[in-house]
């Protein structure tokens, strides 16, 4: 089954994520139809998905850190500064595991820890998908408040970011 659009799915069973999904405060998963011929490099995929994200996200970024900041909080400049010198990042995400069918990313804070998995599967022959699923833990009153007021705001970034990243064509900009 071809998504055209992005469309909530099901979390993938699949998913290396998957021994996170109990307990989590927010799961969700969205997929797209990849173009025929694209090939299925995750890691290429999460870059292009990241690459194409409109003003208005990164505005609602700008605000979240005015938000935050005064908490201890990390801010997006914060989370876009590599650690060291193995921490490779795709935007303010940390990678921890790349796999040729997945990658996964996130970052951890007081509040709360963050999860993302870019995963590419077959959804017939000749045609693949890739589902963006978004794990959340919360570890405090903080957390809860903060994925309370963000997780509508999270839905629309996720169906705006790879909408945008397939008409795009799933290419990262020069």
């Amino acid at each position: 089954m071809a998504i055209d659009q992005p469309s909530a799915v099901p979390r993938p069973h699949a998913s290396r994520l998957r021994p996170l999904f109990a307990g989590a405060d927010l799961a969700d998963s969205y997929a797209i139809a990849l173009p025929g011929g694209l090939g299925g490099d995750p890691e290429a995929i999460a870059r292009a998905l990241f690459s194409h994200q409109a003003a208005w996200v990164a505005w609602l970024l700008r605000l979240r850190d005015l938000l935050v900041s005064p908490f201890g909080l990390k801010t997006a400049p914060m989370l876009a500064t590599p650690d060291g010198p193995d921490d490779r990042r795709i935007g303010i995400f940390k990678i921890y595991e790349i796999h040729a069918d997945e990658i996964l990313m996130g970052e951890d804070d007081r509040h709360l820890d963050f999860r993302l998995s870019v995963r590419i599967t077959d959804a017939q022959p000749g045609a693949q998908m890739v589902t963006l699923t978004a794990l959340v833990h919360c570890h405090n009153l903080l957390g809860r408040s903060d994925i309370t007021i963000i997780a509508p705001l999270h839905r629309a970034v996720v169906r705006s970011s790879l909408a945008r990243a397939a008409r795009a064509g799933w290419h990262s900009p020069a």
